[in-house]
């Protein structure tokens, strides 16, 4: 594989697999400046103060008080960080806007309603509005003064957004578009002041458009009582002759999808910004619940089961957060790089995202996943108190689920995060097969471990080239096999997006124990720890997912030599993880939050 500078050049998207980098050229959490710092304290005081109080007061859905909780994030910048100072907001880069997302992500409901309005309710307009469009709309978002929703959804159409039937029809004199349709799931539609709507001019051209409240037309369903994040406003939409101008329309004619897909790039990697801050919040509930809860005189925290469960909070999460930041920076990255090529504030951010599609795709669901198996455990640690509305713990299970809907499914996620790869190497943006038929050559001859110290993380290293190599081999045999069919495979597609999450994954750990580890950080045998047990068990599950895979599309000697390849692929030294699990609960243990926080309070 080919070894990329070790300046901060960020990798073309998806090349991670193909490509190596160093630590030197690798942006971590103890990358953040010292305003990051203090952007994250302000939002985890903003928490404490404003929201943790009022939780249950969130929940039932007391009137004004989310408009009024967003009102202050405004007020304080939270709101507009990420959007351009020529137009009210602060100008923040990309990694400082998903620090925020993240620091706000404990809220429950209310991070919720913060991501729908900055994100997907003020994007469309800040990327693809007119002039006059983003000067009417876009101060007044980035303030708060007015909140945003975004209506794509419909009854029939969930992840087949354009299977749309809202339709809009020019009116005879030209000025106006008539729309007529429904909507479900529009989160702050019960407070939005404009709303982004879909629709298919003469039922054919999906375009969005601006709706503004109140307009003629326009109706609001009641609010939907949901599983959790109760405190959300949730809402259908209902349009009936529901006429607006024709300076409303949003974008191009028939070209509401680029909208739509561009926009769920940055929803997706924010949505793993915002599960991360859950996670940390979950997990601190954990902690202390099992510092004090005692059982035969003991605190449950000493037992081994709970140090297992407690470790693998502390692993998973800084998984993610590796990802989270190593991609963050990608885009912010390469926001500057199209700036100076002279593409404006909207191109540059949503040719940045779409570069890193891919990451995006893996990101929610291994954030969203994450986040899951946080609050699950932290429920299971609790015990039957777990299961009472008593304890906080319940309402962040209840909240945690609907993660793995939002921002398309985790398994449309999956099935994308195969599509692109396959789209970009058919269009020669990716040299993905090469490099597979070269792993292909090599099932034979792949060494062995063994035990000899050859330096800093050697073992670790060659583990994750061969979790890359085995990724590869099983998607170029897959495509290789089954050509155009491979596309209704679904299986095989997302076990194969499993082995690439996991070398991912992998590699960002790697990486980061790395650069702790030159640069002396007191966490670093720590990181260390979480890295090799990380390892360990990504072998077990890429063995997994491999052979599955494999088995559904190879046969003969061509299945036995694969089966082979794989399991020296996934060929890791023997490593104690019962006792490096055991140390890193401790040291979660005496920090009282995630103990790799860099940034964040907890």
């Amino acid at each position: 594989m080919e070894q990329s500078a070790t300046t901060a050049t960020a990798l073309p998207g998806g090349a991670f697999l193909i490509q190596t980098s160093s630590p030197k050229s690798t942006f971590t959490p103890e990358d953040f400046s010292e305003e990051q710092h203090a952007i994250a304290q302000m939002c985890q005081e903003f928490l404490e103060k404003e929201v943790f109080p009022k939780l249950a007061a969130i929940d039932a859905q007391e009137p004004g008080l989310m408009v009024s909780l967003l009102n202050k994030a405004g007020e304080m910048g939270m709101l507009g960080a990420a959007f351009p100072q020529s137009l009210g907001g602060l100008g923040e880069d990309f990694v400082t806007s998903c620090i925020i997302t993240e620091g706000l992500g404990a809220g429950h409901s209310f991070p919720v309603a913060v991501t729908a309005h900055n994100g997907i309710g003020s994007l469309p307009i800040l990327y693809f509005g007119t002039e006059e469009q983003r000067q009417k709309y876009i101060p007044k978002l980035a303030s708060g003064e007015m909140k945003g929703a975004y209506a794509l959804t419909e009854p029939g159409s969930g992840s087949d957004a354009l299977g749309a039937h809202t339709t809009a029809t020019l009116s005879a004199d030209g000025k106006n578009y008539v729309l007529n349709g429904q909507k479900i799931w529009i989160t702050n539609a019960g407070f939005a002041d404009v709303f982004t709507v879909f629709a298919k001019v003469d039922g054919k051209d999906f375009t969005a458009f601006i709706v503004d409240k109140g307009t003629p037309g326009l109706t609001l369903g009641e609010e939907e009582h949901k599983m959790g994040i109760k405190g959300s406003s949730t809402r259908q939409l209902f349009f009936e002759n529901c006429s607006i101008p024709v300076s409303h329309v949003l974008g191009e004619i028939g070209r509401g999808h680029v909208i739509a897909f561009n926009i769920l790039n940055i929803g997706r990697l924010k949505l793993a910004a915002a599960t991360q801050g859950a996670s940390k919040g979950a997990m601190k509930t954990a902690l202390q619940y099992a510092l004090t809860r005692e059982q035969f005189k003991t605190p449950i925290a000493q037992f081994g089961a709970i140090q297992y469960k407690i470790a693998e909070m502390v692993i998973r999460i800084m998984a993610t957060e590796s990802g989270l930041y190593r991609t963050a920076k990608w885009i912010a990255d390469k926001e500057e790089q199209l700036r100076e090529e002279g593409k404006n504030d909207g191109e540059a951010s949503l040719g940045a995202a779409e570069e890193y599609a891919i990451e995006c795709a893996m990101l929610k669901v291994i954030g969203s996943e994450t986040l899951d198996f946080v609050v699950d455990e932290g429920v299971q640690i609790h015990g039957g108190n777990g299961f009472s509305d008593e304890y906080n713990i319940s309402r962040a299970y209840r909240d945690s689920r609907i993660n793995r809907i939002f921002e398309g499914t985790n398994e449309i996620n999956r099935l994308l995060t195969l599509d692109m790869y396959l789209k970009r190497a058919m269009k020669g943006r990716i040299n993905l097969l090469g490099p597979a038929s070269a792993v292909a050559k090599e099932l034979m001859a792949i060494p062995d471990f063994g035990t000899e110290d050859a330096g800093l993380f050697s073992v670790e290293k060659r583990a994750v080239e061969s979790f890359k190599k085995a990724t590869l081999m099983c998607a170029g045999a897959a495509v290789q096999k089954l050509m155009t069919r491979i596309e209704t495979e679904q299986e095989i597609l997302m076990c194969l997006a499993d082995m690439a999450m996991d070398s991912f994954l992998a590699e960002c750990l790697l990486l980061r124990a790395e650069k702790m580890s030159e640069a002396g950080n007191s966490l670093a045998e720590l990181a260390a720890d979480v890295l090799r047990v990380f390892i360990a068990d990504a072998a077990d599950r890429i063995t997994h997912s491999g052979r599955n895979a494999i088995n559904a599309f190879a046969e003969g000697d061509e299945q036995r030599m694969m089966l082979m390849g794989l399991k020296r692929f996934t060929k890791t030294p023997p490593f104690n993880t019962k006792e490096a699990r055991r140390r890193i609960a401790a040291a979660a243990y005496k920090s009282g939050v995630y103990p790799l926080q860099s940034s964040f309070v907890g």
